[in-house]
């Protein structure tokens, strides 16, 4: 039977690999500049300064667009612990050094872009937003593999998230009914593609060359996938509504992030696993069979849950009018 291959094997083997994509990724990769996403003339004093503090009727966004705007900055970030695990499970040498470094400065400018535009135009309540951030990064970002953690669990992992965060991000400039935020949360979808795009690849390749051992860490991922979100304050409940309004829901998470991934590396079509990775991509596939079915319940308990919601609309408004 084939021995898995170590952490500096993988990387090694990879690096060819690596270099081409971080090319590929700089050759496609757009420059841009926060700046150009934020409504400067909207902005003004708060009290510090002498003019006035924030207060909800200042903010246009609705409480899903605030949610998810919260949601969105919070993850971005809490970037400096995705950085320390990219850095330890990846390399800071050559090609692999590169990307690390390259990926952060173009994640830092997500989370530049999306708080200056939600504190110039009063979207949210900075000091909350501030506080929520202390607490965040203070508690810091796990990986969902815990102590299994590796390069082949880190590559895995970043795959489906990039993938997920850019629908989120693209969904939630939908819900802010706001052209200034629908085309700067574009623009960092974009972004979000291209990365997405490295890992695929490079988690790709590592299939390839190690199948069962690289397959047992995608199946791990998947199976306790969580956003790198999920410690922060009200994470919960904001999840909750985005799922709710189809900002980042269950199907979303099934059809458009992870089938189209495992699609593209052919995990049910390939015949290069062994006893072993057959018997991983059969559980994967019972897994998947799960999460199915967890869809269509999801889906009838939030059709029933907006109905409820609609109907008690409907009865404030009959006895409003009589």
């Amino acid at each position: 039977m084939a021995r898995d291959l170590t952490q500096l094997e993988l990387l090694t083997e990879l690096e060819t690999v690596a270099e081409q994509n971080v090319n590929r990724h700089l050759s496609l990769a757009k420059e841009w500049h926060p700046h150009d996403y934020v409504p400067w003339d909207e902005g003004r004093n708060f009290a510090a300064l002498g003019g006035q503090d924030w207060d909800p009727d200042q903010s246009k966004l609705n409480e899903v667009a605030k949610a998810a705007m919260i949601t969105n900055l919070l993850t971005e970030d809490n970037l400096p612990s995705y950085h320390r695990e990219i850095a330890e499970n990846f390399s800071q040498d050559g090609a692999w050094g590169t990307w690390v470094g390259r990926w952060t400065a173009e994640e830092n400018r997500h989370g530049i872009a999306i708080r200056d535009y939600l504190v110039v135009t009063r979207g949210v309540d900075p000091v909350a937003l501030e506080q929520a951030r202390m607490v965040h990064m203070t508690n810091g970002f796990a990986s969902p593999a815990e102590a299994d953690a590796g390069f082949l669990h880190s590559v895995a992992y970043v795959t489906f998230q990039e993938l997920a965060t850019r629908v989120s991000h693209r969904n939630t400039g939908k819900v802010c009914d706001d052209a200034i935020a629908d085309r700067m949360l574009q623009r960092i979808a974009a972004d979000e593609n291209l990365h997405m795009i490295f890992y695929r690849n490079m988690c790709g390749a590592a299939l390839d060359l190690s199948p069962d051992q690289a397959l047992d860490a995608i199946a791990l991922i998947l199976e306790n996938f969580q956003m790198p979100g999920a410690g922060m304050p009200n994470f919960r409940r904001n999840g909750v509504l985005m799922a709710k309004h189809g900002i980042y829901d269950l199907r979303q998470h099934l059809e458009e992030v992870v089938q189209p991934v495992l699609k593209k590396w052919d995990i049910f079509g390939r015949n290069d696993f062994t006893a072993r990775g057959e018997a991983t991509r059969e559980r994967l596939g019972n897994f998947l069979d799960k999460l199915s079915k967890d869809v269509v319940k999801f889906e009838e308990q939030r059709d029933r849950m907006l109905a409820r919601e609609a109907a008690k609309r409907e009865k404030a408004f009959a006895t409003a009018d009589s």
